[in-house]
Order: C-alpha cells, then structure tokens, then sequence
C-alpha cells in the first residue's frame, strides 16, 4: 500500500528575484505562502508560492539567485510543471496572457469525453516550462483569488509534472513498483501515472525522450519534484522501500515547514519525499503568510546580516483569498 499522497511541491531555478514573484503573483494570481531563505545557502531567497491554504499539492518554489545562468532542459529533469484550471477558465487564460504578453502555445485537446483535456502551454520569464491544464476536477481544489482572479477562473494547485527521461521503463518500475503510482494511459512517446484518485496533483507523466542531451540546472529549469507523505512514520516506511529498490535516499532532513528524504530516480529526476505536518502555519499565522522574511532557527542570530545581503523586494500588493 502506496504511502504517496500526490504532489507535495515542485521546485525550480530563477534568476531575478522580483521578475519571478511579480510573475507568479500578479500574472499567475498565486500566493506568495513562505518567504524564506535556502537552508543550504543563506544569501538567497526561497519563494514558495500556491493556493489560499499553502496546501500540498499547490506549492511552487524558487531558488532566485540574481544573474544566474540558465539552465539546460533535457533528461533527467522535471520537464514541464502543469497547474489545474476549470474549462471555462481557458478563454480567461488566452486574454489574460494577452495582456501581459506571455507567449502560449494552444489551446490543444488531450485525451477523449469527460476525461478530455484543454492544455495551453507556456513559460514563465526564465523559461520554466509550464501549462495550464482545463478539466472539471480542479474544482475539487482550493484556489487563492489575489490579482483580481476569481475563483472559478484562478490556479487551483497542480495538475501534474512530466519527466523527461531517456528510458521510460526504470523511471515506471519505480514509480509503480516503489512509490505505489498505476499506468493508466499512453501517447506518443509519453505514459502517464497516477496515484490514489488520479486526479490534480496525483498525476505523473514520464516522456522517453531519447538522444536529448541530459538536462543541466540553472535558471528555467526544475531542480527537484516533491511528493507528499502523511508523516514521519510514512516517510520512514517509504524510504525503506527506496532502498530495498537499491536507490540511495538521504537520511531525513527538517526544513521547518515538512520533514524531507531526497533521492534520485534511474532516470537521473531528483525526488523528495515530504511530510504534510507541520505546515507553513508553523511560523506565521494563515492569514499573513508570505508577509514576511521568515528564518529558520539556525539563521536568526544572522537576521540583520541577511536582511542587508538579499536582494530588496516591493511589499506584497494588499490581495485576497478564496
């Protein structure tokens, strides 16, 4: 019995910290949940951004590190990040990047009946790439209404993530074998696995992309998929099972918000195990998340240091929820 419960976050590389928050808040009309700094390297920002709640499943971060080098798509990569928007919400999407002269590809058709789905592809401004994927079970998700986004028009958390890999069949026997994910359909070059319901944020698709290069990270490009995990005891059955696969997972690590194991998949995408508890409301209340720089505690002595070394940011524009 699978102990993933979906998507927890997607994390990726950007290079301007204010043109990738501008971007995924008042373009994408996203909450901006977690202000904080990369554990690993102090002197950078980590934006997390998602619905009104934070909730697992809806949670895109960044590492910004100003003047970057872009990245390389290829194998071995998260690929493409897919966020979840009711039918009706395409046309609204088309205008809407229109307006802000986002360049979009779409919309196409995926798949048949009730099941059918409208899929406008596009890139944010380092070029990340993304979708947004129209079907009727993203109302079963919450929705963040900042940016003048209603919310039967707004994001509601992800749809799915696509891998690229030169080899489909290590990458699934993971997926299914270790991680409790089924195959439930095929096109192209491209499978697609689901979990639990399969419905958003519970949905893999792994593309065979044989004789790309493999992919380098930098700006543009996703540096690690998360997926969610109820606890620690989930996280500590999972890892058991990683390594009973002959993969090499990390002990866990605590990063303040959930507890992680990370390791790499055959196809070379680095996964992250994630635990729900206990929250972006650890620190700072729901209704005032992402207001302000948070530290993790080995930080805060340096607090003033930090404040003087990362880059100034506007305040957050006055928004609301769902």
């Amino acid at each position: 019995m699978s102990g993933i419960l979906g998507l927890h976050h997607v994390t990726a590389i950007a290079s301007d910290p204010q043109r990738n928050l501008d971007f995924y808040t008042k373009v994408l009309g996203l909450r901006r949940v977690k202000l904080t700094v990369n554990f690993d390297d102090p002197g950078t920002y980590h934006f997390y951004f998602g619905d009104d709640q934070g909730a697992p499943g809806s949670i895109m971060t960044f590492f910004p590190w100003p003047n970057g080098r872009a990245g390389r798509h290829g194998t071995g990569q998260v690929a493409v990040t897919s966020f979840a928007i009711m039918p009706g919400a395409v046309g609204f999407w088309i205008e809407r990047f229109l307006r802000y002269g986002v360049k979009y590809e779409g919309p196409t058709r995926r798949g048949q009946g009730t099941d059918a789905e409208h899929v406008i592809a596009f890139k944010d401004p380092d070029g990340t790439m993304l979708e947004l994927v129209g079907h009727p079970a993203a109302e079963s998700r919450g929705a963040w209404t900042g940016a003048g986004i209603g919310k039967d028009m707004a994001i509601h958390g992800f749809h799915s993530v696509t891998l690229w890999v030169e080899q489909g069949d290590p990458t699934a026997r993971t997926l299914v074998d270790t991680m409790g994910f089924r195959g439930t359909a095929e096109r192209d070059s491209t499978r697609r696995y689901v979990v639990g319901d399969g419905g958003p944020a519970r949905i893999v698709e792994v593309r065979e992309v044989g004789g790309f290069g493999r992919g380098a990270d930098g700006a543009g490009c996703v540096h690690h998929v998360a997926f969610a995990v109820a606890d620690d005891t989930a996280e500590m059955a999972m890892r058991e099972r990683v390594i009973a696969a002959g993969l090499r997972p990390t002990p866990q690590v605590d990063r303040n918000y959930f507890r992680s194991v990370y390791f790499r998949e055959p196809g070379g995408v680095l996964y992250e195990l994630a635990t729900l508890p206990p929250g972006f409301t650890v620190d700072e209340p729901l209704d005032h998340l992402g207001e302000t720089l948070m530290l993790p505690a080995q930080y805060e002595p340096r607090r003033a240091e930090l404040e003087r070394v990362l880059p100034a940011l506007e305040p957050v524009a006055d928004s609301s929820s769902s």
